[in-house]
């Protein structure tokens, strides 16, 4: 057979079967990576702006059935508003409603959450709630910011009351199984740690819960204080819109 009786290669335009599962594996990761931002971007800004909007009508909401002289006052259901909390060193416009329970979803609302096993409000024992550091309208976000002698003004539909912390926050970081903190009166069981509370005689105190770090941790950077003054409501403190 002659040179001129040989076939002409075809030249094929189509991809090799390598390079399509480049491209469709390359496709997926960068499709996955742009998940993710959007993810995270939702977490730390999406997350936020819900849960602020949500603070602004739970609060709204509860200071219209207090002047209605209705809403809960003792022995709450789950998810019910019970108290607004106002911590001056974060400013005047700071106030975020308080949810019973210590549920997900009520911390998700970015509202602190009681927890339902601790005592109300003004009451003799530990009126201990939780709230978020990071997402969900951060709450605790500047948390470290507090030192002793910071007022937590919790109210009520029936009172105001003052606690003012005793611990640094800074100064106790425990394992969110140290459940300690949640009782009557917490003693900490560990030598190298801040007293709960410098004054014995007090047992009507407070405890603030947290993440001990903007972000994912198991830990728990915890405050303490105890009530100085409760006063009867005569009105209702304004909350700009």
């Amino acid at each position: 057979m002659s040179d001129d009786d040989q076939p002409t290669p075809v030249r094929s335009d189509r991809p090799s079967t390598g390079r399509r599962i480049s491209f469709w594996v390359g496709l997926g990761v960068l499709l996955a990576g742009l998940g993710l931002l959007a993810y995270v971007a939702w977490e730390l800004w999406g997350t936020n702006i819900i849960a602020h909007k949500n603070q602004r009508a739970l609060t709204h909401e509860v200071q219209k059935e207090w002047a209605s002289e209705a809403g809960c006052s003792k022995f709450c259901p789950k998810g019910s508003i019970i108290a607004l909390i106002r911590i001056p060193k974060f400013g005047k416009k700071y106030v975020i409603p308080v949810l019973e329970g210590a549920t997900e979803d009520n911390l998700n609302k970015g509202a602190f959450a009681h927890y339902s096993n601790t005592a109300a409000a003004g009451e003799k024992g530990n009126f201990a709630v939780a709230g978020h550091r990071i997402t969900h309208g951060e709450p605790l976000r500047h948390m470290p910011d507090l030192r002793p002698g910071n007022e937590v003004i919790v109210e009520t539909r029936t009172d105001t009351y003052t606690y003012v912390l005793d611990t640094n926050p800074n100064d106790l970081i425990i394992s969110f199984t140290g459940l300690w903190v949640l009782d009557a009166v917490p003693h900490n069981p560990s030598s190298n740690s801040p007293a709960v509370n410098p004054d014995p005689d007090s047992k009507k105190l407070i405890t603030l819960t947290t993440c001990s770090e903007l972000f994912h941790t198991d830990n728990r950077m915890i405050a303490f204080g105890h009530l100085v003054k409760d006063v009867k409501k005569t009105k209702l403190h304004p909350v700009d819109p």
